[in-house]
């Protein structure tokens, strides 16, 4: 099965867990005198014996490859994959595309009643959610609610904001009540196929990333019954908690289950145990019907707004599309803009954030490409077309989706797109979307000891696997690319890989797991410190 490959959320352990400066080469505790000394140490690391490193370092200030160990061989990148994915989006739809999300009447509005539908016309926002701010940026949490768990944060702002504000657009035009339907046409590109790190559904309407957040935290008395908040809960979701409180120090467990009931309801059943002295703890479920979704959220916040719908059946495909003849302007009731594509896709990159990078093939073969059929392959295309203008060779390149589930890149590709997105006028904006070793996104709690950290700017990638022989986990890949400058102000790209890393632990012990991940992903991040901080000997 797929791990947390897409996550790239490098969860790992400080430097001084293990016992040795964060600066120290590996091997002895003594600082190392140059890079290549700094990589061998972690490179000759037991826990490394079966496995394989790609690293190259490229000047971008000589256009000279500095450093390359396997720099030409294909190694599975995880979520390294999204600076493709998003570094091509950025340039193809530029930093200031704005989403238009519009509502549509399809009957004539008299004293205050629609006789007739309202269809809300997906355009493929990201961020139909809480995350937008007074001030038109996007807000982020490091750890993305996406993932789940104990580390990961909700923003806290309304996940159905931009449907509320909807809604009230809606009340302002003077409707009253709605003899018909609340539809969603999600005809942009096809609903229902499944990301493949978290198996969140792709959809062109996304609210709160088509998830239900179930926030866990222990209750008044061990024994007693967990404290569990659901946001948002659409009216045909029910949750049963049978989650309860253990005792401080005991092993935190959850096993969420669904059904749909006979009325069509869905019912989420949380069952296990959280310590008394843990929490919260995130649980964030992945609806079926992302389109069903934002229907049930915009026909709440049409009632609270005042709006009545006499036809309250929230349909579990869209069926909006057939409706088409009425977007005209004259029938346009209510628009949401975004903000600009600029912050959606410093979302993207900061948290590694899937749904958004698995649905920008999409998104492009739609809008740029016009493609009716095979969408997510006429935004491979777009892709192809702009990589091969850069004059990139693509033999050293593998992709099929946008998050990193289906792919292979060599690090001497990686280094060379960089390069070339280095010198393109959204380099800036691109340059700041990326997490800061030690201080944010993916990278807030790697090398955070180190002086490298706040100077590597980088994305990460996780890619995990079953090891059903060894009851264990194999780490697929662990990756790391982006960019840094040099103690000697050389201005540099990197691409750092390892592939194939078993991990000792039992797999029934997640946490001993997450462990053994984090370990990984803090050698990688030690690695790009190093060529920071120490000088880069030419390899013989």
């Amino acid at each position: 099965m797929f791990g947390s490959f897409a996550r790239a959320t490098v969860l790992v352990l400080g430097a001084a867990a293990f016992g040795m400066d964060a600066n120290a080469q590996s091997t002895g505790g003594t600082a190392a005198a140059t890079f290549n000394q700094a990589f061998d140490g972690i490179k000759n690391k037991p826990e490394f014996a079966h496995s394989n490193f790609g690293v190259e370092i490229y000047s971008l200030d000589r256009k000279a490859v500095l450093f390359q160990w396997n720099g030409n061989k294909l190694f599975v990148p995880g979520s390294t994959t999204k600076l493709l994915t998003e570094g091509t989006a950025l340039q193809l739809l530029g930093p200031d595309y704005r989403f238009h999300t519009a509502i549509y009447r399809t009957g004539e509005i008299r004293n205050g009643v629609l006789k007739g539908n309202l269809v809300l016309v997906a355009s493929g926002d990201p961020d139909l959610s809480g995350r937008l701010q007074p001030d038109g940026t996007l807000a982020f949490a490091d750890e993305d609610h996406s993932y789940g768990g104990f580390d990961s944060k909700l923003v806290a702002g309304d996940p159905a904001a931009p449907l509320n504000d909807l809604a009230q657009q809606i009340a302002a035009a003077g409707i009253r009540k709605i003899v018909g339907q609340v539809l969603v046409d999600a005809s942009l590109y096809p609903e229902g196929d499944r990301e493949l790190g978290t198996g969140v559904a792709i959809s062109p309407v996304m609210v709160n990333d088509n998830l239900v957040d179930a926030v866990i935290s222990p209750g008044p008395s061990v024994g007693a019954k967990a404290n569990v908040r659901i946001s948002p809960q659409p009216s045909y979701i029910r949750y049963v908690n049978m989650m309860k409180t253990g005792a401080g120090g005991s092993k935190f467990s959850l096993d969420r289950s669904d059904r749909t009931l006979a009325n069509g309801d869905v019912q989420v059943t949380l069952k296990g145990s959280i310590p008394a002295d843990r929490g919260p703890f995130v649980d964030s479920y992945p609806v079926a019907s992302p389109s069903r979704f934002a229907t049930a959220l915009l026909t709440a916040a049409l009632a609270n707004k005042g709006v009545a719908v006499t036809n309250g059946k929230f349909p579990a495909k869209p069926t909006g599309a057939k409706f088409k003849d009425s977007y005209t302007p004259q029938n346009r009731v209510a628009e949401h803009i975004s903000a600009p594509f600029r912050e959606d896709v410093k979302i993207t990159l900061k948290t590694s954030q899937n749904l958004h990078a698995s649905s920008m093939p999409f998104l492009l073969g739609a809008v740029l490409g016009k493609a009716k059929t095979s969408i997510d392959h006429k935004g491979f295309e777009l892709e192809r077309d702009f990589l091969t203008k850069a004059g990139l060779d693509l033999s050293g390149a593998v992709q099929s989706d946008g998050a990193g589930g289906d792919a292979m890149f060599t690090p001497d590709f990686m280094v060379h797109y960089l390069a070339y997105k280095a010198i393109q006028p959204d380099y800036s904006v691109f340059h700041s979307a990326l997490p800061v070793l030690g201080k944010d996104g993916t990278l807030f709690d790697i090398q955070t000891a180190s002086p490298a950290a706040g100077h590597v700017f980088a994305k990460t990638g996780t890619f995990e696997d079953s090891d059903l022989l060894n009851a264990s986990t194999i780490l697929t890949a662990k990756g790391l690319a982006g960019y840094t400058t040099t103690a000697t102000g050389e201005h540099i790209a990197f691409a750092i890989y390892v592939n194939s890393v078993p991990l000792a632990t039992d797999a029934s012990d997640s946490v001993k797991t997450s462990d053994a991940v984090r370990n990984v992903g803090e050698q990688l991040g030690e690695i790009a410190a190093a060529a920071n901080l120490y000088p880069i000997e030419a390899m013989k």
